[in-house]
């Protein structure tokens, strides 16, 4: 089983910066396209970044220009750099395949990791 762990999380003022992180305990790391997501209270999970393994990356509308999405291969670390954060960013954070890419995401999510944007 594929065990995801998530870290990097906090409490930070609007217009701050975090930078996440998640470790995939996964063979061939490499030949995965990763995904971060985010789930909010009352809200469904949604797919905000990902990158392939060549390193292309896309982001939902709301977050381009802001969030930067990151993997070091040698490592089985997937980052996402949040900068100019936005009380609307809160939630919890995970990480795992990205399900745009292949209809699914390994079953087993990580604890997540809370980012909350307040002042």
């Amino acid at each position: 089983q594929v065990q995801l762990v998530e870290s990097g999380g906090g409490l930070v003022q609007p217009g701050g910066s975090l930078r996440l992180s998640c470790s995939a305990s996964v063979t061939m790391f490499d030949i995965y396209a990763m995904g971060w997501y985010r789930q909010a209270p009352g809200k469904q999970r949604e797919l905000v970044a990902s990158i392939t393994s060549a390193h292309t990356t896309k982001y939902t509308d709301s977050v381009k220009g802001r969030f930067t999405i990151s993997r070091d291969n040698a490592k089985n670390t997937v980052y996402l750099q949040m900068d100019s954060l936005k009380p609307e960013d809160t939630a919890v954070y995970h990480c795992n395949l990205d399900r745009a890419a292949y209809g699914r995401t390994w079953p087993n999510w990580g604890q997540g990791t809370q980012v909350t944007v307040s002042f």
